[in-house]
């Protein structure tokens, strides 16, 4: 294994101490990582121009739903950005590597990033969340008691938003945007909840919002005046609600992971791919619905052409 010009540099300052190998710190799966987040990106990319394809071209009527989704893919896409950023920092290397290879300044400069990574991230999700519900709220307009069940889900949201974005910025006394650890110069400064609990807490409350983002079209589902056969095939269009779910719930996990493992760094990577997994399925899972016209324009104009050749 070849040993990175930094991690030498370190050793032969005297930095490293006895019993970690200079293997061991080189040690790295960022590449896997920064693949599954740029491969994610670029399908989200264009199931979301198809969208806007189908809207602008086809249907020629956008809705807030498009606006609030096109917010949420700027932001998603800073998101991405920052996370490679992150990752190419050193960010998901061994907890050893970032406490004796990374100076006080790039591990302040991670810390920043990752606490501005994270209101852009609960910002995307809560936006994206709003897009779905601004569509559902257009489909549920003659089933009275889902068209007045979305404004209560709409105030969950926000509070959740809310308390996520409190225990963001307010994780310490003073507030900063650092998360100091105890090897940090300055950690006796400040008063902190672990990156880990807030993580966890913000985590955990995304649960029930991706439940309840699911539940609103399967009712609406439920409810339609359509055959059973009708019915299994628009239940695919829930397909990727429950990915975004599962996600979730894998995140929570990485959470735990990467705070409380003896080596939880290793697992910060992975964890940043997660999110980007749960932000890219839960746009591509509310722009699902508006792509369909473009298939469906593409089946006739290969159906015409068929047609032609045959002829």
């Amino acid at each position: 294994m070849e040993i990175p010009a930094d991690i030498l540099a370190a050793n032969e300052a005297g930095r490293i101490p006895n019993g970690v190998s200079l293997e061991y710190l080189a040690q790295s799966h960022d590449h896997s990582a920064l693949v599954g987040i740029v491969f994610m990106a670029s399908v989200t990319g264009i199931v979301f121009i198809l969208r806007l394809y189908a809207r602008i071209s086809l249907i020629k009527k956008t809705g807030l739903d498009d606006w609030l989704a096109i917010l949420t893919w700027t932001i998603y896409v800073s998101f991405v950005t920052l996370s490679i950023i992150l990752i190419n920092m050193g960010t998901g290397r061994h907890i050893e590597y970032i406490q004796y290879i990374l100076s006080t300044a790039a591990v302040h400069r991670t810390e920043v990033f990752d606490f501005a990574a994270h209101i852009l991230y609960t910002t995307a999700l809560f936006l994206c969340r709003l897009s779905s519900l601004a569509f559902y709220h257009q489909l549920t307009a003659r089933v009275n008691r889902l068209h007045k069940s979305i404004f209560f889900v709409v105030s969950f949201l926000f509070a959740v938003y809310l308390l996520q974005l409190f225990l963001l910025i307010f994780h310490c006394n003073p507030i900063t945007s650092l998360w100091p650890n105890a090897w940090q110069p300055g950690f006796e400064n400040y008063k902190c909840l672990s990156w880990g609990l807030v993580y966890s807490i913000n985590s955990g409350l995304s649960l029930p919002c991706d439940l309840m983002m699911l539940t609103i079209p399967a009712l609406l589902i439920k409810q339609l005046q359509v055959s059973s056969d009708k019915k299994v095939k628009l239940s695919f269009v829930l397909l990727p609600g429950v990915l975004v779910i599962v996600i979730s719930a894998v995140r929570v996990w990485l959470v735990v992971k990467c705070q409380w493992a003896t080596d939880g760094r290793w697992a910060y990577s992975p964890m940043l791919c997660v999110e980007n997994a749960e932000l890219a399925g839960t746009l591509i899972a509310i722009s699902v619905p508006a792509v369909k016209p473009t298939f469906e324009t593409m089946s006739v104009l290969t159906g015409n052409k068929s047609s032609h050749q045959t002829g």
